[in-house]
């Protein structure tokens, strides 16, 4: 399981690390160099001093006099290593005759060059420096062991270290107090959000909360919102959809007791056709509802295989034909041999069914209802043209909500979820619904559509 925390500690962890190993890295660097410009000035200076000693003995090296070199300045601070007694030397004259050496010297030459220089003698690594006089005809080989030089860096680093070693356990614990620390106020943000009741929707208020955390309380305090909208929406559907559906079946009722009831037929054939309207009207309401829900939760459109545009709206018009011959209305289709292909045939012939019937009974007897489908570049075009009343313009702003039934109608002939379905359908499918009077009379609706549907979500 991921953890914010663990993660924090180890990235500071390692970062620490990093930063202690390159510290360590650039402090054994430089404590060489450092080491190596003192004790390399050590070697030139007891070179140069035994050079001006044989020349204040006359020019004469004796025997003893490379022993001078232990006369040489001790390092400060050498502590309990004798750092200071580790020199050698040797006097060589232009002859190649050995004129002096000190104890611990090396049976060959220490260096052929002047200045520094590294040479491997008996299976030593020396580091020398030479001192030429040639008035006295000498040269002063003054050197020093190379693992000397690499025991003292060692003993410095090492003496670094040491504290190091005991400081990263006690600074991991404080890296860990730290993120503790300041992770607490989301700590605080998940129980009060735990001891919140699920019908709790308002906004957490957390004025106070730290700068990194106000924009998750603001994105949750609009999730409550938008959460709270929809609720109250799905109450405000559910309780008209109670009623919608409650009007009719108690219509049904009471025309079924009439039917038992009837003194004579005309009057029980008169109640029959009540319930077969009643029953139309319910059976539109309940697949109107079931279209609702389809829309608000459209399926994704890969998982559907694609179908002409034409040919969903045809198959619509078929399934309208019985109730425009009822109504005495022409349905004329044109595709102008428009070709289009859709994945979201869930959501358009749900939109073109209702749009349609509609159209039909908003239509009067013996006119026509026509529609179009045309392709426009990267956009398709529905267009549905009807004969009716219209739309008044104080209704516009108004027609696509839900159980709207408006002005005109306010018998509540429909259920006023026509327009709503089709609203909802096209802009799942990333489209526009637009809806024009048309002079004369009469409303064009049209559904315009992308060629390439949008991706819907699940």
């Amino acid at each position: 399981m991921n953890s914010i925390r663990r993660r924090l500690c180890l990235i500071l962890l390692a970062a620490t690390g990093v930063i202690w190993l390159s510290a360590v890295i650039w402090i054994q660097h430089s404590t060489r160099t450092e080491v190596g410009h003192v004790l390399d000035r050590r070697l030139q200076e007891s070179a140069q001093m035994v050079a001006s000693l044989i020349r204040r003995n006359g020019g004469i090296a004796g025997p003893d006099a490379a022993t001078l070199v232990d006369e040489a300045p001790a390092l400060p601070d050498t502590g309990r290593h004798d750092f200071a007694r580790q020199l050698i030397c040797q006097v060589w004259g232009f002859d190649g005759q050995l004129k002096s050496e000190s104890d611990g010297a090396p049976a060959g030459q220490l260096a052929e060059q002047e200045g520094f220089s590294e040479r491997e003698v008996d299976g030593e690594v020396w580091r020398v420096y030479t001192h030429v006089d040639e008035e006295l005809g000498i040269r002063v080989m003054v050197g020093d062991a190379r693992f000397m030089r690499d025991r003292l860096v060692q003993d410095v680093v090492m003496g670094l270290l040491a504290p190091t070693m005991l400081i990263l356990p006690l600074l991991a614990a404080l890296i860990w107090l730290a993120v503790r620390s300041g992770l607490a106020p989301l700590d605080r943000l998940a129980q009060a959000l735990a001891r919140r009741p699920a019908t709790d929707l308002s906004p957490l208020g957390e004025s106070r909360a730290p700068a990194e955390l106000r924009p998750m309380i603001e994105a949750l305090d609009g999730l409550f919102h938008r959460v709270e909208g929809l609720r109250e929406r799905e109450r405000s559907f559910t309780a008209f959809a109670a009623h919608e559906l409650k009007t009719p079946l108690a219509g049904l009722k009471t025309q079924a007791q009439i039917a038992t009831l009837a003194p004579d037929a005309e009057t029980r054939d008169r109640a029959l056709a009540q319930i077969a309207r009643g029953v139309d009207r319910t059976d539109r309401m309940v697949r109107q509802l079931l279209d609702m829900t389809a829309a608000e939760n459209a399926i994704d459109a890969n998982q559907t295989p694609a179908q002409e545009g034409a040919r969903i709206l045809a198959d619509v018009a078929d399934a309208l034909a019985g109730l425009a011959q009822s109504r005495g209305v022409d349905l004329r289709l044109e595709t102008d041999g428009a070709e289009w292909r859709t994945t979201q045939a869930a959501l358009l012939a749900p939109a073109l069914r209702n749009l349609l019937e509609n159209a039909i009974l908003a239509s009067p007897h013996g006119s026509t209802v026509e529609a179009r489908l045309a392709r426009d570049g990267e956009r398709v075009r529905f267009s549905v043209l009807d004969r009716g009343p219209g739309i008044s313009e104080a209704d516009r702003p108004h027609v696509t909500e839900r159980f709207w039934r408006g002005s005109a109608n306010p018998s509540g002939g429909g259920s006023g979820l026509g327009l709503s379905i089709v609203a909802s359908a096209v802009q799942a499918m990333g489209g526009e619904l637009r809806l024009v009077s048309r002079k004369g009379g009469g409303e064009q609706a049209e559904l315009i559509l992308p060629t390439a549907p949008r991706a819907t979500l699940l």
